[in-house]
Order: C-alpha cells, then structure tokens, then sequence
C-alpha cells in the first residue's frame, strides 16, 4: 500500500497546467510559512497577525475576487478554488484555515451586492491582509434557521440603530467589520437585510469563546449591538433583501467546506496508512490484517464517492447550473465522509492517535464544527427536499 493525500485524489480532467502551477506555488507556501508552526500556533489559541500580508502576497487570499481591489480572478475558476480548500486541509488544524480565510464568507456579500464606495473602503485592505472581516449571521438563540433572526436594525434618519447580538462568529475578536444579517422588516426572511458594521462603532462589544472542543487557533467570538448607530450607506444590497445575499454566500461556502471535509478524511487515510505499515502486531504489520485493509479499502470507496459529487457540483457552477440542493446533500456527504475517516483513522492509530498533536487527533475533534458550521446536516437534508419541491 502507498496511499496518500495525492496518490488518493481520484484524477480529475478540469485540471490544466495552470492549476498544477497553483498547487505547487501554494503548497510550498503553506509547507514554509503554516506547516512548521500550525500546531503550536492551535495550542496557543491564536495566529500570528503577519501570516495575513503573507498570504496575500503569494496570492492566497485574492484568489477569485477582483482584482481592482488587489484580487486575482484572470484565469481563476472553481478548481483553483477546490485547490485552495485541498491544500489548507493538509495542515490538518482546522482552525488556521477558518480564521485565516474567513474573508471568504465576509466579504463576497460586499464584493456581490455592496456599494462601490462600500467595495473601495473594505476590500482592498482585506484583500492585502491588512484589515479583516467576518460574517455575522447565527445568534444565541437560533442558528441555521436564518429566517428567524431577531436582531433588528432600525431606520433613524441617515443611520440604522442596530439592538441584537451574534454568536460563533469565526475571526470574530479580530474582525474590523461584519457583514451582519439584521431584521429591518416584518417577520420570515422578506424581513431581513444585511449590513456592514464597522466593530468600532460606539455600542459595539465583543467577547471570546475560547472552550471549544476543536478550531482553537481560530478566534470565535459573540459580538454585542447596542444601539450601534450605522450609516444607511452601509446597507448591502437592498433593505428586506438580504435573505438572497445569504443565501447566495452559502452555496459557496458550503463548496468550500465540502472540499476541504474531503481533504481532511484524506489526512485521515494517510495518517493510517502510514501507521498500518510501521506497527506490527501478532508478529505482522497491521497493514497485513485483513480488518485493517477493509477500513482503508472503506476509506478510500467513500473519499472516491464524494471527490467525484464535489466535481459534478463543480461542474454544475462552472456550467452556470448550480443546485443549491444538490450542493447542500454534499454538505452532508462530505462531513459523513470525514466523520467515518476520522473515526477509522483513529481506530488503526491506537493509542497514538488519541495523543494530542497528531493531525488524526485534531481531525477527530473537529469533525462536530464541520458537520454543523454552514448549516447542520438535518438542516441541509430538509433543505434539499424543499429544493425538490417536497
């Protein structure tokens, strides 16, 4: 057996030179610069405020937004993008890339939907890493039932006065500003709109939640509204319209998670391959017992079946046919996919694999965020069926 992160990627015929290029560029750049340092940067709880300007400048955080705010879109398409998610997967510490790149969720919804003098204000200096923004949706009381939201934003003048509060918002305590969904309406989701709120702005608070079961370099934060004045300006998109911004950003988001679950189960299987031709056991490697080779055989026929759905969605986004369904029911078959690969990967690894600093270890811990961040699995499943007109 030789299986590993790249021998296990099914070949997959999108891919040009320019993508393979891509790979290269970044992996050295992760393997320098994220790699050596990941592991105790998740035990510290915290990242190091200049990988930022260092991801920018290898191209890592403009990939895909445009470039007359420092982006790179020239050539760029959904497989860069699946490249990316592969490539931080690898770190096997889950929480660099959610914080790291959790400008991928805050920012589009201004890209897609702001102002242009919002577009000038915020993305340049996101972009180059300099400044950061988050995404403000769930809230204590309700999360992947968007429509229920009840912080409210009401019209004064020029400014809306915003009462409420979020919860689990990643990047939270470093954030500058927050795309932030607010009830500016009646009640269900015709009611909601989006906003961007700068963390400066009198009235607004913040604090860390830092007792989480996985993700711990990524900063998590509950963010506090109270009566926090902001400017009208700062509406995104149209008022009552911000359900659509939302939804919108999920899909993307959802991909985004997919392929990087994906790549996490493949960590997985690496990690046990690994270990099954080391360890022996009853005098023959674990490798040459038939219940191992049936978990790793397992393994791969589940990252095999969930590579090829993430490349037929893929396909589908390229072709300008997404499904929002189809693309949910991968949420979950990505986290299911990742959940049995952690779980099998840390029954072949033993005691070692329960040892704090093994990337098994932290995949294990952090299958939970991933299976409900971006809409639980109940939720993508009853999503889906109403996409299908059930």
């Amino acid at each position: 057996m030789s299986l590993d992160f790249d021998s296990a990627r099914l070949p997959n015929p999108n891919m040009r030179e320019d993508h393979h290029e891509w790979r290269t560029q970044l992996r050295k750049f992760i393997d320098a610069e994220i790699m050596p340092y990941a592991e105790d940067w998740d035990e510290a709880c915290h990242i190091p405020i200049e990988l930022w300007p260092k991801a920018a400048a290898v191209g890592l955080l403009g990939i895909g937004h445009p470039e007359e705010f420092g982006g790179v879109t020239e050539g760029i398409d959904a497989w860069h993008l699946w490249i990316v998610n592969e490539e931080l997967a690898r770190i096997g510490v889950g929480g660099v890339a959610a914080s790291l790149m959790v400008h991928g969720i805050g920012l589009p919804p201004i890209i897609n939907w702001g102002s242009q003098a919002l577009k000038e204000m915020v993305a340049p200096s996101v972009l180059a890493g300099k400044k950061h923004i988050s995404l403000g949706i769930t809230e204590p009381g309700g999360g992947s039932d968007v429509a229920q939201l009840t912080t409210t934003a009401v019209r004064d003048g020029d400014h809306y006065v915003v009462n409420g509060s979020k919860t689990y918002i990643t990047g939270g305590m470093r954030a500058n500003w927050v795309s932030t969904a607010v009830r500016t309406g009646g009640e269900g989701g015709r009611g909601v709109s989006m906003l961007l709120i700068p963390t400066d702005a009198e009235g607004f608070s913040r604090t860390q939640l830092d007792k989480k079961q996985g993700w711990w370099a990524s900063d998590t934060a509950t963010l506090y509204f109270d009566n926090v004045r902001v400017p009208v300006t700062n509406l995104i998109g149209e008022e009552n319209q911000g359900f659509l911004v939302i939804m919108t950003n999920f899909n993307a988001e959802r991909m985004a998670m997919a392929a990087g679950m994906e790549a996490l189960g493949r960590v997985c299987l690496e990690e046990a391959v690994a270990w099954a031709q080391e360890r022996k056991t009853f005098g023959k490697r674990l490798a040459d017992h038939q219940v191992i080779r049936h978990k790793i055989a397992q393994m791969k026929q589940k990252l095999n079946a969930t590579q090829a759905y993430i490349r037929v969605c893929f396909e589908a986004i390229e072709a300008g046919n997404a499904s929002p369904g189809d693309i949910a029911l991968l949420k979950v078959q990505a986290s299911e996919t990742m959940e049995y690969c952690a779980r099998e990967a840390m029954q072949i690894l033993g005691g070692i694999g329960y040892m704090r600093g093994s990337r098994v270890e932290r995949i294990y811990r952090e299958v939970r965020v991933n299976a409900i961040g971006g809409g639980s699995e109940e939720i993508m499943r009853d999503l889906a069926v109403r996409q299908y007109g059930l």
